[in-house]
């Protein structure tokens, strides 16, 4: 049986999460192997007794080709961790999804991405930003994610689009499932033009407790996240404080003092956990995003090649310095720097100064 299927399985069983899907994987090599092995190993593998448990019930009452076609036949595509259209900027998070449902298509040009996420009780101030600020990324070829939910991040997606652009919706329910409903006919023409994404089976419900954990996919297939307006209650708060942790940058637009719509965002900035924006170049400059379409160009154009797979490799998102690169690699610092140059232009790394170089794709 093809080993997604078992990826499938394991996405249907609760409390079997990212630290549990490693462990398993580590442990037996693979999923496949993990679902057909005794309780006895599955506990040594580090399931405790409730994940054991649903583990085992699982395995009894699941028909694993009806769940795989009933995927196939939502539209929907199931990618893991093992697959290479699995995005590569979520994948580096450490709680990455272990497995995605997309309905619509993921591209090489989603590397440009930035979130855009805000209240739900947007201000026409805070609707105006948003419309501008999401328009105008999408204009320079930049892709914007959100979380169809109401106010700031509706108007976040329907501007992309409108812009020609793209846009990534990440859902707190199955991709099946459409919330709110009013989003149904937005959600389609996000499909033609990006796509719905969840870690959720088909057929999850919207629940509260959903959207606090989608937050951190959000940020995680982001540059950086862009919070237009928030209270200090905001969900969108946590998709800052998960950028932080994911060490993505974050931006906050300034708003009115009295407005409790703009109370979240004026704390982020005065507690300096986000930078101040007042038009889209703050953002494109900040994240080297001026020459997006070059860069996409670029990347077409000029053949990935082994030493730029061993220097991606080796590049995190904390600086490095190029001395440390050549030591730890052992190749001449003159095809370092020159490869880096390429790098550059292709978008796959940035010079931050002092020789120092982050990976950006």
């Amino acid at each position: 049986m093809d080993e997604s299927r078992y990826w499938l399985a394991f996405t249907l069983v609760q409390g079997i999460g990212p630290v549990k899907t490693r462990a398993l994987v580590e442990h037996f090599g693979s999923l496949g192997a993990a679902w057909t092995a005794s309780a006895s190993s599955l506990q040594q593998a580090g399931l405790d007794k409730r994940a054991l448990k649903n583990v085992v019930e699982a395995r009894a009452q699941l028909d694993l080709e009806r769940e795989w076609a009933r995927v196939q036949k939502s539209g929907a595509q199931l990618l893991t961790w093992n697959d290479d259209e699995y995005p590569v900027r979520l994948k580096e998070i450490e709680d990455a999804p272990p497995a995605l449902y997309v309905r619509g298509e993921l591209s090489s040009a989603d590397a440009f991405a930035v979130a855009m996420v805000g209240t739900r009780l947007a201000t026409a101030y805070g609707k105006e930003v948003a419309r501008t600020l999401a328009g105008e990324l999408a204009r320079n070829h930049v892709t914007i994610v959100s979380g169809l939910a109401r106010g700031i991040d509706l108007i976040a997606h329907q501007s992309a689009l409108e812009a020609g652009g793209r846009t990534l919706a990440v859902l707190g329910s199955g991709v099946d499932i459409i919330y709110p409903p009013e989003a149904r006919a937005l959600s389609e023409e996000i499909m033609q033009h990006g796509a719905l994404i969840s870690e959720y089976p088909l057929g999850t419900q919207p629940e509260a407790n959903n959207f606090p954990p989608r937050n951190r996919i959000i940020s995680g297939m982001s540059l950086g996240v862009i919070v237009v307006e928030a209270g200090l209650e905001s969900g969108a708060l946590i998709t800052a404080a998960f950028a932080l942790d994911q060490a993505r940058d974050v931006f906050a637009v300034p708003g009115n003092i009295f407005n409790k719509s703009s109370q979240g965002t004026n704390r982020l900035i005065a507690r300096g956990e986000a930078k101040l924006i007042t038009r889209v170049e703050d953002v494109l400059e900040e994240l080297q995003l001026e020459q997006v379409a070059q860069q996409q160009a670029t990347r077409a154009v000029l053949p990935e090649d082994e030493t730029e797979r061993v220097l991606w490799s080796a590049l995190s998102h904390e600086p490095t310095h190029v001395d440390d690169l050549r030591r730890n690699l052992d190749l001449p610092v003159s095809m370092i720097s020159s490869t880096l140059i390429v790098m550059e232009l292709k978008g796959l790394a940035r010079h931050v100064g002092g020789m120092n170089y982050i990976k950006v794709g």
